[in-house]
């Protein structure tokens, strides 16, 4: 019976979370019982869509929910052998006991890192190749822009567009990510959005318009980008950011969705799973071939969770936020 270490909410944060918003919490997790394994949680991802979850849907005084990739240390599960790598929703926490159902068994990519299930080729890789071209119906040769680009999927779904021969443009917070997206990814204009103003910037950047704007920001950013769009432009909706905190997120401008005949939508990732196979190959390829590139920032222990949280949300991450829990 392990002792195990966990991360409650236990205060709706205002506005920006804070270190008081959470509580660390040891507890006893039982041992697997018949139909059940005990699963040790390696790494756990931090996204920005848990953000909306802290003030509605998350309860309270409970653990928290999230992406994470486990290892199975006790099982009388038929489907589970002691040592399966798994991934699951039970992050936020060191240990869990399952009856199997949440969990996907993983077998390692060859020749790449574990923790590449935790983005490229996981959660957020999938839904930006989903959302950029499924949602997104980009075509080869097409004006892209991408809002934070070098986060955990707007790098993944910038770099599709390139893949597929687009001229792409992507935003960011700082000079180093602007340095690695442009001298790393190779995209074809980086906008600094806290150097220059995104409106002016990306009106220099895209003389041909926009045909696909992969939003993962909201706000000016999207306002920016309307006045952008070209005639039967699509603009896939992965977060609205800019205002997870704030509770809005104003544009001004949503008319010219209207005139120029802009497909506008919101998605998820279940929205396209009979892609999960095609991008699985995918994806694998380009890692092992060089032609997506990443970046993590991983805290080390669930202690930080929080930290690392706090910190997405100020865009102190580098690519793909992750907690190592374990070995």
């Amino acid at each position: 019976m392990p002792v195990s270490r966990e991360i409650h909410l236990v205060a709706r944060p205002d506005g920006m979370p804070t270190p008081d918003n959470f509580q660390l919490v040891e507890t006893q997790v039982p041992d697997a019982g018949d139909g059940q394994v005990l699963v040790e949680n390696l790494y756990m991802s931090v996204d920005p869509a848990m953000r909306p979850r802290l003030t509605a849907g998350q309860a309270l005084n409970e653990a928290m929910t999230g992406g994470a990739l486990g290892r199975v240390v006790q099982s009388k599960h038929p489907d589970f052998a002691v040592g399966d790598l798994v991934s699951n929703r039970m992050g936020f926490r060191e240990f869990f006991v399952s009856d199997g159902k949440g969990l996907t068994r993983l077998s390692p990519a060859d020749g790449l890192p574990l923790t590449v299930h935790m983005h490229a080729l996981g959660g957020t890789g999938f839904t930006a190749y989903g959302g950029l071209l499924h949602i997104g119906q980009l075509k080869d040769g097409e004006q892209v822009f991408v809002s934070t680009a070098a986060g955990a999927v707007g790098s993944v779904a910038a770099q599709i567009a390139k893949i597929k021969g687009c001229y792409v443009v992507g935003s960011t917070g700082s000079e180093d990510k602007a340095a690695w997206l442009r001298d790393e990814v190779g995209l074809d204009a980086v906008i600094d959005y806290k150097a220059q103003p995104i409106r002016k910037a990306l009106e220099a950047a895209t003389p041909k318009g926009l045909d696909v704007y992969f939003d993962n920001v909201g706000g000016d950013h999207l306002e920016a980008a309307l006045r952008r769009m070209n005639t039967l432009g699509r603009i896939p909706v992965c977060g609205f950011i800019s205002g997870y905190n704030s509770g809005h997120s104003p544009v001004s401008n949503l008319s010219n969705i209207i005139y120029a005949r802009v497909m506008l939508r919101g998605f998820v990732a279940t929205d396209f799973m009979h892609l999960y196979g095609d991008f699985q190959r995918d994806m694998a390829g380009w890692l092992r071939d060089g032609k997506v590139k990443y970046q993590e920032t991983i805290m080390e222990g669930i202690a930080a969770a929080p930290a690392a949280l706090i910190g997405l949300m100020q865009g102190k991450n580098s690519g793909k936020m992750l907690v190592r829990l374990a070995a």
